[in-house]
C-alpha cells in the first residue's frame, strides 16, 4: 500500500521537528520536509501522494502565499488540503489565505493535538470527497457503457427494420444508409448556418438516426401497389400516400418514452417527410413551419436521392439535373432555408450519391 505524504513546510526546525512528531504511524504516513516556498513547489511538483500540505507564510526565498499562487495556477487546491499555519501578529492574513481556498488556518504558537486532530479530520474529509469522486465517476462510465451497447441494439434493430422494408420495395438496399448519411450532412450545415431554429449538436445524431424509418409504413402497403413495375394509377397513389400514417401506428406501438425525443423524431419524419412548405404535401397537408423542421430536412434528402436512383418506372436523373430540379420547385416547394442549406450541402451531396 502506498503510503500517503505530509508536506511540511516551515523555515523553522523546532516547528518541523513538532509536526513531524505528530504521525508517528509511518506504516501509513509518510512525512516530507521543505524549508521555504522554492523547497515546497519542488517537493510538489515532484509529489507521489501528498494528502495534506502544513504550510508557513513568512518564510526566505518565497512566503506560504507564492506556494498557494502556484498551487492556484496548477488547479491543485481543490485535490490536495493546505493548512495554513501563521503569526497571530500577521494582520488580514487569514482572510487572505481563506481567498485561495485553504483548508483551515492555524495560528502560531499552536497545539500539537489540535493540529493533529485538525489535519486527521481534514485528510479523511479530503479522502472521502475524492474516494466518492472515483465512484461516480466508475458509475458514469458504466451508464455511458450500458447507453452505448443500448444505442448499438437500437441501431441494430433500426437498421433490421429498415431492411425489412426495403426487401419489399422496388428501391435499391441502399436507399436508407443514404438518407442517413444525408440527413446528417444537411443537419451540420443547419445548425452552423440557421441558429434560429435551435438545433444543435446533440439533435443531429437522433435525427440521422429517426430518418431511417421514414417509410416504414411501406410494410403495410400491399404488392400489388408497392411493386408495380409503372407509375401509379390515381388511385394507387392515394394508398401508396397512407404508407405516412401506417408508419405512425407501427411506432406508436413501440414507444416506451412519451419524453423521448428520439421517438419525437422518428414519429415526425415518419409523418411528415412528403409535407411541402405551400402545403400541397401529404398526409396533414401542413404548411410553412408547420412542418418540423425534422421532417423538412429529410424530406429534401429523400427527394434527392430518389430522383439520382433509377426506380421500375423510370431511370436515374443525374447529381446536377436533380440539383436543379428541387431548386426550381419541380419537386414540391421546401422552405426557403432548407433549399440554401441544401445548396450550401451540394457537393457533399454529390459526394454520397456520386455523379452517375
Amino acid at each position: 500500500m502506498e503510503k500517503q505524504q505530509i508536506l511540511i513546510v516551515d523555515d523553522e526546525d523546532v516547528n518541523r521537528l513538532i509536526l513531524e512528531g505528530m504521525f508517528e504511524d509511518k506504516d501509513i504516513y509518510e512525512t516530507i520536509e521543505a524549508s521555504n516556498g522554492r523547497e515546497a513547489i519542488s517537493a510538489i511538483e515532484g509529489r507521489k501522494n501528498i494528502v495534506l500540505i502544513l504550510l508557513d507564510i513568512l518564510m526566505p526565498v518565497l512566503d506560504g502565499f507564492a506556494v498557494l499562487e502556484y498551487m492556484k495556477e496548477k488547479n491543485l487546491l481543490e485535490e490536495i488540503p493546505v493548512i495554513m499555519i501563521t503569526s497571530e501578529t500577521i494582520g488580514d492574513s487569514e482572510d487572505k489565505a481563506y481567498s485561495y481556498g485553504v483548508a483551515d488556518v492555524i495560528h502560531k504558537p499552536f497545539y500539537p493535538h489540535i493540529v493533529k486532530r485538525r489535519s486527521q479530520n481534514i485528510i479523511d474529509l479530503y479522502q472521502s470527497r475524492h474516494n466518492m469522486a472515483i465512484r461516480l465517476k466508475e458509475q458514469e462510465e458504466a451508464l455511458l457503457a450500458q447507453q452505448k451497447e443500448l444505442n448499438e441494439n437500437n441501431e441494430f434493430m433500426i437498421d433490421a427494420l429498415s431492411s425489412v422494408v426495403e426487401s419489399r420495395s422496388a428501391e435499391t438496399g441502399e436507399h436508407t444508409k443514404r438518407i442517413k448519411n444525408l440527413t446528417r450532412i444537411m443537419l451540420r450545415y443547419f445548425v452552423e448556418n440557421f441558429p434560429q431554429y435551435g438545433l444543435g449538436e446533440s439533435q443531429i445524431d437522433p435525427i440521422a438516426r429517426a430518418s431511417v424509418l421514414h417509410d416504414v409504413g411501406k410494410i403495410g402497403i400491399p404488392d400489388a401497389v408497392l411493386l408495380k413495375p409503372g407509375r401509379l394509377t390515381n388511385e394507387e397513389f392515394e394508398l401508396m400516400k397512407e404508407h405516412t400514417t401506417i408508419g405512425c401506428e407501427i411506432l406508436k406501438k413501440f414507444y416506451r418514452n412519451p419524453d423521448s425525443e428520439f421517438e419525437r423524431y422518428c414519429y415526425e419524419i415518419c409523418r411528415h417527410h412528403h409535407e411541402r412548405w405551400d402545403g400541397r404535401g401529404y398526409p396533414d397537408h401542413l404548411v410553412g413551419d408547420d412542418i418540423p423542421i425534422s421532417a423538412q430536412i429529410v424530406a429534401i434528402a429523400d427527394v434527392f436521392d430518389a430522383l439520382v436512383s433509377p426506380r421500375v418506372y423510370k431511370s436515374s436523373f443525374d447529381t446536377d439535373t436533380a440539383y436543379n430540379m428541387i431548386i426550381n420547385g419541380e419537386c414540391g416547394q421546401f422552405s426557403p432555408d432548407v433549399l440554401e442549406c441544401f445548396r450550401l450541402a451540394k457537393e457533399d451531396f454529390f459526394s454520397v450519391c456520386g455523379s452517375n
